[in-house]
């Protein structure tokens, strides 16, 4: 028998303005055009005015990244010297292992020579996000930018399937789109799911993605210490902030018997790894799963059931959900 993962989708009525466009920075409804596939060399333009030949010096000339002198702290992304040859190319740090300790652009051997008059003219630069093109508009003293651009909100997201390691980035509808076209996921409106999981072989790992309006409910198989499992939970298509709006319910059952998980959906921003690998879902052992399924053991047949509701503040400040119909 072939294994198969069959949809079954219930559509009802949730206020598309409570579940379709839940960004306040309008990545949905915005009239710019989409960022589709984020190209670096796009990411890394911007507006610097009059500081864009001063700007160049700093970048490197083989990895093309704005160079950096130590600072004193244990974050990687801040930790590249600024090093020149005897003719005064500069180079960052990270490059010179790979030119093999000679100058790309002259050819001389590399020293530990730091170019400390670049250093203090990076000092005094206030450069703009490198996401400046994709809405953040903020500007920051050049050695405080890194910082920033690794937690930005404009920054792109990762592609949330979880069947491979996807290496697509982009912003919201751009990956939703790629889910679709290119991952096969199944797009279902709503706030309701129904889905049948079944596999002919339950040792086979196969891991399910879909998709409810901008939600990914999975479901994945892997070792929880000796024990095999089984783990269904949910991601919002957006950041942890937003996330934090909406309560989700989830069955996984079968056979006249379930269970039940009740929690906060869980940011695309977390990979699907790192959700799985801090029980934030509903966990289910194989035996158990085999239980549920009835007949023999021998096959894996689960439905994966739910609701998404989005929480409401009452006058006095305490939350109301306002459950679905």
């Amino acid at each position: 028998m072939e294994s198969s993962i069959e949809c079954i989708s219930s559509i009802d009525g949730m206020d598309e303005d409570e579940i379709s466009h839940p960004h306040p920075f309008s990545l949905f409804s915005s009239p710019k055009p989409s960022h589709n596939n984020i190209n670096n060399n796009n990411l890394n333009g911007g507006v610097i005015n009059p500081a864009t030949s001063v700007h160049e010096l700093l970048e490197c000339p083989v990895c093309t990244n704005s160079m950096y002198p130590p600072i004193h702290q244990l974050v990687a992304l801040t930790s590249t010297l600024l090093l020149q040859c005897h003719n005064g190319h500069t180079l960052c740090s990270t490059c010179k292992v790979r030119v093999h300790n000679r100058c790309p652009t002259c050819r001389q051997e590399l020293g530990d020579i730091r170019c400390l008059a670049l250093e203090k003219v990076a000092e005094s630069l206030e450069l703009p996000c490198k996401y400046f093109s994709l809405g953040c508009p903020e500007i920051f003293p050049y050695y405080s930018k890194l910082k920033h651009e690794a937690l930005c909100n404009f920054r792109p997201y990762n592609c949330p399937y979880a069947g491979s390691e996807c290496s697509v980035v982009g912003d919201i509808p751009y990956l939703v789109t790629h889910l679709r076209d290119d991952h096969k996921v199944d797009m279902h409106s709503g706030c309701t799911f129904n889905h049948r999981y079944v596999k002919s072989n339950p040792r086979d790992v196969e891991n399910a993605t879909w998709m409810l309006t901008y939600f990914c409910l999975h479901f994945e198989a892997f070792q929880l210490g000796m024990a095999p499992v089984y783990m269904a939970f949910l991601r919002f298509m957006g950041d942890e902030m937003d996330a934090r709006n909406y309560s989700y319910s989830l069955e996984v059952g079968g056979n006249g018997r379930k269970l039940i998980w009740e929690g906060t959906p869980r940011s695309i921003r977390d990979s699907h790894r790192k959700v799985r690998d801090s029980h934030d879902g509903l966990v289910i052992q194989r035996n158990m799963a085999l239980f549920f399924s009835g007949g023999e053991r021998k096959e894996l047949k689960l439905r994966v059931t739910g609701r998404i509701w989005k929480e409401q503040q009452s006058p006095d400040g305490a939350c109301i959900p306002n459950v679905c119909s």
